[in-house]
């Protein structure tokens, strides 16, 4: 076996799709929006002959005087027959190409599932992509998905259908509509937001339709008499649909838009095929309206082993964590 660097998008997707439900965050035109923002992107397979057993496709972060650590989000990807000692390999050839790569102090994975511990220590404080999500099976009649929701969640989604609220992908232009909504949600909510611009860049990528089940992000809009209420990017990737970011006007919550939209969005993402869909991210304790909200579509519940970190050089890495536990007290 050995450690090779993926080149060819078709190979490399075709292997992240083995492992069901499929994660976009480590998708070939996923790591092409990183570069969009001016990250390096290295994506890693161990190779058995011609099968990938293993990959990851890593984010290069930069750190102060030319330190960089290492993220895979939602990675690394696992053949379903690799067993513990191919694991402990990979990992260890890991450890080896970021020695040849320089000044790396950590290497950040989001595993699917539990790993052999080889000094990867938990962090709980910089979990990136969410550790508890709650997947709803698609390949089921609308009938019984509808009837095996929140009665509340139910009667909700046929108030604002009955009251007229629509839903429609979004045009090319109005990405702004969305966004001036975004921005008061952030505030009202009190969670943090992303620049614009990453929103606008990420609806960008890819540019045009690629295979099918590749990466597409698009924005879809709820109306009300001709005004945009609410709004979700959506992520369509393999065989799975994730809900990534959403945001309602407050003066017009009575309409029950939100419902409405997560509603055609199942609708959609059963008419194209797709055999999942990921509500993306549920706590109690940090998002209790939202994660009610999300439960009372159904589903089930998720939970990954959450954010570890192996560090190459305890000191730096110690001035890293302090580092950002300021900046987010800024």
């Amino acid at each position: 076996m050995n450690l090779a660097e993926i080149e060819n998008k078709q190979k490399w997707n075709t292997f992240v799709k083995q492992v069901s439900p499929n994660r976009f965050s480590q998708s070939w035109e996923w790591g092409e929006f990183q570069e969009s923002r001016g990250f390096k992107v290295k994506r890693l397979a161990l190779l058995k002959e011609n099968d990938f057993m293993a990959g990851a496709s890593f984010v290069e972060h930069k750190l102060m005087f030319g330190l960089k650590y290492w993220y895979a989000p939602g990675g690394p990807v696992f053949n379903q027959e690799i067993g513990k000692k191919e694991k402990k390999e990979f990992f260890n050839l890991i450890k080896a190409e970021t020695g040849k790569a320089g000044k790396i102090i950590f290497l950040r994975l989001e595993p699917e599932k539990e790993f052999p511990e080889i000094g990867f220590r938990l962090e709980e404080t910089c979990e990136n992509q969410p550790s508890r999500s709650l997947v709803l099976n698609l390949t089921r009649p609308g009938e019984k998905i509808l009837a095996e929701m929140h009665q509340k969640t139910r009667y909700n989604i046929r108030l604002a259908l009955r009251k007229g609220v629509a839903v429609r992908e979004a045009s090319s232009g109005e990405f702004q509509k969305w966004w001036e909504i975004m921005r008061q949600t952030g505030k009202r909510d009190g969670f943090r937001i992303h620049p614009c611009e990453h929103y606008e860049k990420m609806l960008k990528f890819p540019q045009q339709e690629t295979s099918q089940k590749d990466l597409q992000i698009k924005l879809y809009l709820a109306e009300y008499e001709g005004k945009v209420i609410a709004g979700n990017i959506v992520a369509f990737f393999g065989d799975t649909v994730t809900y990534l970011h959403g945001a309602s006007t407050y003066e017009d919550r009575k309409l029950m838009a939100p419902y409405a939209l997560q509603w055609r969005l199942l609708e959609k993402a059963r008419s194209r095929g797709y055999g999942y869909y990921d509500f993306y991210g549920i706590n109690e304790e940090k998002w209790p309206g939202v994660t009610r909200f999300k439960k009372g579509f159904g589903g089930r519940e998720v939970d990954r082993p959450g954010t570890y970190d192996l560090i190459f050089k305890q000191s730096l890495y110690n001035v890293y964590k302090f580092l950002r536990y300021i900046r987010r007290k800024i």
